[in-house]
């Protein structure tokens, strides 16, 4: 008998002891994975956190007066839709004349304007001794001060002269401004590009308008506003100012001749334009 139940006991054993091992390791696979996912919440609930404290810290920021990097993209874009009403609605500044250089070889001038203070913005930035640069023929021009490659040098600025609206001139409505622009640029002496980067300048403000009273500038009042002192006299100098302003309805006046100029040797082309207030 006692035999017989130790061979039974050591068959149980033998039964039972993979059993235990078997269950033993699945018991270790479970825990590991119940410590992974215990892990992995604490770290995510970390995490959590952090965002919830860092995002009440700015959102006291702002309360408290300090400005956020969103308050600061708000406010610039506030601050230049401000600046670009103000410059379109109620400024009675010259705006943006841009002035390009085709010289017959690369030359190098020094370009100086006449009424530097009353330069509102300028690119790039104008000096007390002006801007000077390497004018090539193709109208490529290097800022000798900073050896920036440029197309054209940029102003703004106030007028100095009061402009009004005159007998002469042209009635635009806002459907034909473009092909009012292209014909008449073309008159005036412009390039397709110098053109072309005129109309898409002024294209939306004057096309907000029902109709528009257009006449460009002569000579001798853009001379008046602002002189252009260039220490390389060109051969042809081509500045176009374009005076306008936004009416409601057609008003009588006597269509303005333009006379084309003939583009040879050094030229030196501006435009800009202002509203009549």
């Amino acid at each position: 008998m006692d035999e017989n139940q130790e061979n039974k006991e050591e068959v149980k054993v033998e039964k039972t002891e993979p059993v235990k091992t078997e269950c033993s390791n699945q018991d270790k696979q479970i825990k590991g994975l119940v410590a992974a996912v215990i892990v992995t919440m604490a770290f995510l609930t970390i995490v959590a956190i952090v965002i919830v404290v860092a995002l009440m810290g700015r959102s006291g920021e702002s309360e408290g007066g300090e400005t956020s990097e969103s308050q600061v993209d708000e406010e610039c874009t506030e601050d230049e839709t401000e600046s670009l009403n103000v410059l379109l609605y109620d400024s009675p500044d010259i705006r943006k004349p841009i002035l390009y250089f085709y010289p017959e070889e690369e030359t190098e001038v020094n370009v100086k304007l006449g009424y530097s203070q009353n330069i509102t913005c300028s690119y790039p930035k104008y000096k007390e001794d002006g801007w000077n640069v390497l004018a090539k023929p193709n109208g490529d021009l290097i800022d000798l001060d900073t050896g920036k490659n440029l197309y054209a040098l940029y102003y703004e600025s106030e007028n100095e002269e009061k402009l009004e609206i005159e007998k002469e001139g042209f009635i635009v409505r806002s459907e034909d401004v473009a092909h009012f622009l292209e014909e008449k640029l073309r008159i005036l002496g412009l390039t397709d590009r110098e053109a072309e980067e005129f109309i898409v300048y002024w294209l939306p403000t004057l096309e907000a308008n029902a109709y528009n009273y257009i006449r460009f500038a002569s000579s001798e009042e853009i001379n008046q506003n602002m002189p252009l002192e260039l220490s390389v006299e060109p051969d042809t100098l081509i500045r176009v100012q374009m005076v306008y302003q936004g009416i409601d309805k057609p008003i009588e006046v006597v269509e303005q001749a333009i006379e084309p100029p003939e583009r040879t040797g050094f030229v030196v082309v501006e435009w800009g334009g202002t509203e009549i207030k």
